[in-house]
């Protein structure tokens, strides 16, 4: 019997995890290069994401749509958290972002793991109405959320 997590791609957790790093590189890049981003540029990036995350997993056939994206969402939280820790020191001369403010870590996990169980859902909203077009049959089982 197989359980739901060893039904998770970690490959693509990974991969989908390390995509959504796009948003701290521009903004790392933009500063280095004294470009100010406009305040629409991370927004954008998000939505740009998100729509990523939902058509791999929404159109693909991932067999955990919700907990694939949930797990991408916490191992962007993860990497972001070691690029500001390792990237802060060499162009700030300090620590900066959550690790600067441990309190802050739980919370910032919270807000990604949140996004990816969104992103988690409207992925299986296009998985069930592939299905419905396809005939496969949408998924019915919590277990193949």
């Amino acid at each position: 019997m197989t359980t739901t997590t060893q039904s998770v791609s970690w490959p693509l957790v990974l991969g989908l995890g390390a995509f959504a790093l796009i948003r701290p590189v521009t903004r790392i890049v933009a500063t280095q290069l004294a470009v100010d981003l406009p305040t629409l540029v991370p927004l954008a990036l998000t939505v740009v994401i998100t729509t990523v995350w939902v058509a791999v997993v929404g159109l693909g056939r991932t067999s955990s749509p919700v907990l694939t994206l949930l797990f991408s969402g916490l191992t962007y939280a993860l990497l972001s958290l070691v690029v500001s820790g390792v990237v802060s020191p060499i162009l700030d001369g300090e620590l900066r972002g959550p690790l600067a403010s441990p309190a802050a870590i739980i919370p910032f996990l919270a807000l990604n793991a949140g996004w990816g169980l969104l992103a988690g859902f409207l992925a299986l909203g296009v998985q069930r109405a592939r299905d419905a077009r396809g005939g496969a049959g949408p998924r019915t089982r919590p277990e193949e959320w």
